[in-house]
C-alpha cells in the first residue's frame, strides 16, 4: 500500500516540481550565458542539490514501482510474501540507484 501511495506522490513531483526545474532549465538555456551561470549556480547550492537529489529518487521510485506495477498486470507476484518483497526491493533500489547515480555525479565527475 505504500508504494503505491509513493508512486502517486512520486508521478505529482515529478509533475509539478520536475516540470518547474525543466522549464527553468530551458529558459536560462534560451536566455544565454548569464541566466545558465545563474541556474547552474542555483542547482549547485545546498537547496538546489536537496531539490536535485529528491527529484532523482522521484524518478527512480516511480520507474520501479511502476514496473513493479506492471508485473502485477500480468498476473504475476500477488503472492503476500511475494508483493511484500517486491515492494520493499522497489524502495531499497530506488534508494541505491540515487545514491549510485549522486555518488557518480559529485564525486567522479569533478
Amino acid at each position: 500500500m505504500v508504494v503505491s501511495i509513493l508512486h502517486r506522490a512520486t508521478g505529482v513531483a515529478l509533475s509539478i516540481a520536475g516540470l518547474a526545474v525543466l522549464a527553468w532549465w530551458l529558459l536560462a538555456v534560451s536566455s544565454g550565458p548569464d541566466a545558465y551561470a545563474t541556474f547552474t549556480k542555483a542547482a549547485a547550492s545546498p537547496l538546489g542539490l536537496v531539490v536535485l537529489i529528491g527529484l532523482t529518487w522521484s524518478f527512480f521510485q516511480h520507474l520501479l514501482s511502476g514496473i513493479r506495477h506492471l508485473v502485477m498486470d500480468t498476473g504475476a507476484a500477488f503472492e503476500l510474501g511475494v508483493n511484500k518483497t517486491f515492494a520493499i526491493l522497489t524502495i531499497v533500489g530506488s534508494v541505491l540507484l540515487t545514491a549510485v547515480l549522486w555518488f557518480y555525479i559529485l564525486q567522479v565527475r569533478s
